[in-house]
């Protein structure tokens, strides 16, 4: 059986990258074990992808000390391979910490991680320039697969979420969208208004909102046809929301890469970053869709072409 180390602490849309190519490593590699390494706001989602049989639970904000206690893990631990998928000096010296015949790293790791690498994986032929996910997947024939993605991720069963009734109501399953990402810049400010547009040009939609902040909704929207559940959805939950929900709008973050490696109707909403290297992956899959911001200002972006470009992508 070969024991995989894979180290990839953050961010969230990265994760979910990194489990699409280690899901679709282990359809093509009989009895492969994957341990992962992950920052612990992230732990309860990767612990719940079934691709991933062990978590090792990095603290990141303990700084050093958290890495020398990751170092401490990984230098009792013996594997058939490492694979750093984040490219930078802290998870360069975890993979020196593990013992492996096989370390492995990215062409274009920085802060001088490629000093503890054996081997890298090649950049895609579109270079620096590819997506992120197509980057990750040149991993996969140094460990004996292929450079595709297989099945939509899976997930263990987690506790019944808030608001899980709201989702068993009603003919259709609702739209959710997620308000938030990570970077400010990439935060488009009209889910509010985009959401009235929603429920007043389709009787039948229902509306969710989902996310780690809470976002104020000031009671504008009938009970029966939007649930704000901002502020109180936790990562390990968050596939099973998706799961449930008809489909996904979401600016340019983690949850919009969830949604689409869930395999949901996606809209992704982009600004000041490239879809062609971080859009809903592929780009070219028909439930995948981008409505991309006037030169890339979130700010010049209206409900109406948002509302636009979602009936003209579901018709």
């Amino acid at each position: 059986m070969p024991r995989i180390l894979v180290i990839k602490p953050s961010s969230l849309g990265d994760i979910v990258h990194g489990l699409q190519v280690v899901a679709a490593l282990k359809e093509q590699v009989t009895g492969m074990h994957i341990t992962w390494v992950v920052r612990e706001i992230f732990a309860p989602l990767v612990s719940a992808c079934t691709a991933v049989d062990e978590v090792i639970v990095f603290q990141r904000k303990q700084g050093w000390r958290g890495i020398r206690a990751v170092m401490g893990e990984l230098r009792t631990r013996t594997f058939d391979g490492v694979v750093d998928m984040q490219g930078l000096l802290r998870s360069g010296l975890m993979t020196w910490s593990a013992h492996a015949p096989r370390k492995l790293g990215r062409s274009d790791a920085r802060e001088g991680a490629g000093f503890f690498y054996g081997e890298r994986a090649p950049l895609p032929a579109g270079g620096r320039n590819s997506h992120a996910l197509e980057i990750l997947l040149q991993f996969a024939p140094l460990l004996g697969g292929r450079a595709t993605l297989g099945s939509p991720l899976t997930f263990r069963p987690a506790v019944e979420f808030a608001g899980a009734d709201f989702f068993n109501n009603g003919a259709t399953a609702p739209v959710v969208m997620f308000p938030e990402s990570r970077r400010p810049e990439k935060c488009w400010p009209g889910f509010t208004a985009l959401t009235g547009l929603m429920l007043q040009a389709d009787p039948a939609v229902r509306i969710v909102w989902s996310g780690s902040e809470r976002l104020v909704d000031g009671g504008a929207f009938p009970a029966e046809r939007f649930l704000n559940l901002t502020g109180r959805t936790a990562l390990d939950v968050m596939p099973q929301l998706i799961g449930r929900a008809g489909a996904v709008i979401a600016n340019d973050s983690g949850p919009m890469h969830l949604a689409a490696a869930l395999g949901k109707r996606t809209l992704a909403i982009f600004g000041p970053t490239a879809p062609e290297l971080f859009g809903p992956y592929p780009l070219s899959c028909p439930r995948h869709h981008v409505v991309r911001a006037p030169s890339g200002d979130l700010a010049r972006l209206t409900p109406q072409a948002v509302l636009q470009a979602w009936q003209i992508e579901g018709s």
